[in-house]
């Protein structure tokens, strides 16, 4: 009996192997019949006109400008307290270049002594550490 059961085993599971293809015989795509498309065109726009020569370019776009004001929407309106205030100071009197010039080795710088020193040098904050001592002269 024993042989009997593992005899029909054997065959229905070899029956299993024949015939319909299974896994080899599937419809799949021909490898070799795949072909390239042509690469898209863009039709022309009749409506444009040519630029005149020697004008500027029309898609001229300063990209770190587009970015700031992309990231921050442009400059601020001054208040009118900072607007005095700058007026106040001079600001219609301050030279051009002037930011370019005040760390030339050639600018005449006049010494303040110690105590300018030591108000520039104190450390911030409001409390004992931060106040410097002015020398009873």
């Amino acid at each position: 009996m024993r042989k009997l059961i593992l005899a029909a085993g054997l065959i229905s599971t070899l029956s299993a192997c024949g015939g319909g293809g299974g896994l080899f015989n599937r419809d799949r795509p021909d490898e070799f019949a795949v072909s390239r498309q042509a690469p898209l065109v863009i039709p022309p726009d009749y409506a444009l006109v040519p630029p005149a020569p020697g004008t500027p370019a029309a898609a001229s776009v300063d990209s770190s400008r587009a970015a700031m004001e992309a990231m921050f929407g442009g400059p601020a309106q001054r208040s009118a307290t900072e607007t005095s205030a700058l007026t106040a100071a001079g600001r219609a009197n301050a030279a051009a270049g002037i930011r370019s010039s005040a760390g030339d080795p050639g600018t005449e710088v006049v010494d303040k002594g110690a105590t300018t020193r030591d108000i520039i040098a104190a450390p911030e904050g409001d409390g004992q550490d931060a106040r410097a001592a002015t020398p009873q002269q």
